[in-house]
């Protein structure tokens, strides 16, 4: 902290830190200038600085005095302001000081032909969205309208806009995309992310494979959980398999955010992950779930989603693991099936509705036949069956080829 900070020592760090930015800037040294912009980071030069700038209040004449600073002050003055603010945990004024500079900073990319000051520009993003987000916790608390993110929304889409075109600077396109998607999926405002995914997928100045990986894995990641919300499995399933292949293994924290999402897909077309995959990314809210889907027990499957719920719906993924309810009726009739076929082979095929309300009473699930003859009538319509109905008899007729079809990778019926 500044407590004993002199005058003279904080008009040093100053004068310091104002030279570093400018040959940052005017030698487009890029790995220079990104941890300057850092604000959130917490790095011992940056709040030595912020102390600077609370003992000397006339940084002002410091940036005017001097003309290469001063063709930087609409960048640096409200940087520093925000550097003062986040300081004293001002997070309110420490945005919008940086919202001022970000802007500065954005004019001036957009002047600079190479994309030497890509990673800079990232920082500016990224820092532009966590100062953001720290706003508005801070205007909730005080009971006003947390509206900072969603400007943070609009300022990155006026820097993708910038990133849009043809050029080297494209490739830092996928980033900044990436930090929006943060943005919408925080605000509930996913239906936004159709734009910029239209954009990076349809536009030909785009060549995914130019991109970065980590950006294509985080990238992938949040288009998958857009596939996932919208049931569209197998395109999930293809996103969430592109990122968790290509994410960092020693990442565990990004494969389980992978995962999370992964396996709520993989079961959706019967493919059941092994435990100890649960286990090694402390995942074993899905246990009892798979278990479920093992077993035919429905009730199983009723407890672990009421048992998880929270968890589950703060995903995102209840409905998905609730609908796994017609696999798990495919499975009890599946068993019942094949105990009839052990003591009568050839009667086998023939299912009495009677049977399979008693084993769902069995498993505490009271059903009258009618009930269980809708459900019968379900799965045969999914698919999950292969049969017809005796009605008279109440009695399901099942094939003698195949009476319960495999998904082999494929989503239920819809």
């Amino acid at each position: 902290m500044a407590l004993h900070l002199s005058m003279g020592e904080a008009h040093r760090r100053i004068t310091e830190y104002l030279a570093r930015f400018s040959d940052a800037v005017f030698s487009q040294d890029g790995s220079a200038l990104n941890p300057l912009l850092a604000v959130s980071s917490n790095s011992p030069y940056l709040l030595s600085l912020a102390d600077a700038l609370n003992v000397f209040q006339d940084s002002s004449r410091l940036v005017n005095q001097t003309d290469k600073y001063s063709l930087l002050g609409e960048i640096l003055l409200p940087h520093f302001r925000c550097l003062q603010s986040f300081r004293i945990g001002r997070f309110v004024d420490a945005y919008v000081a940086f919202e001022k500079a970000a802007n500065a900073f954005l004019l001036e990319f957009r002047n600079w032909e190479t994309g030497w000051a890509m990673e800079a520009m990232h920082t500016v993003a990224l820092e532009i969205r966590v100062l953001a987000e720290r706003a508005d916790r801070e205007l909730a608390l005080s009971g006003k309208n947390p509206e900072k993110l969603q400007g943070a929304g609009s300022f990155l889409m006026r820097v993708f806009g910038a990133l849009a075109g043809k050029g080297p600077k494209r490739v830092g396109a996928l980033y900044v995309t990436c930090q929006l998607f943060k943005i919408y999926f925080k605000l509930g405002t996913v239906h936004l992310c159709r734009s910029v995914i239209r954009s990076i997928e349809t536009a030909r100045i785009f060549d995914f494979e130019e991109f970065p990986v980590r950006d294509k894995v985080t990238y992938m990641y949040y288009t998958g959980r857009l596939e996932v919300f919208n049931e569209n499995f197998l395109a999930a399933d293809q996103k969430l398999m592109y990122a968790l292949m290509h994410c960092n293994p020693r990442s565990e924290a990004n494969m389980r955010m992978i995962l999370k999402y992964l396996i709520p897909v993989k079961l959706s077309i019967g493919i059941l992950p092994k435990m100890g995959l649960l286990e090694k990314y402390n995942l074993l809210e899905y246990k009892d779930v798979i278990n479920a889907l093992k077993m035919g027990d429905l009730r199983l499957l009723r407890r672990a989603l009421q048992q998880h719920e929270d968890q589950f719906l703060k995903s995102g993924v209840y409905l998905v693991l609730e609908k796994l309810e017609l696999q798990v009726y495919q499975r009890l009739v599946k068993k019942i099936y094949i105990i009839q076929k052990q003591k009568d082979p050839s009667r086998a095929h023939q299912m009495k509705l009677e049977v399979i309300a008693k084993a769902l009473a069995w498993l505490e699930m009271d059903m009258d036949v009618d009930e269980v003859e809708c459900i019968m009538s379900i799965l045969i319509y999914k698919n999950l069956i292969k049969g017809y109905f005796a009605h008279k008899s109440k009695v399901v007729v099942l094939s003698k080829q195949d009476p319960f079809p495999r998904l082999n990778g494929k989503p239920v019926n819809s």
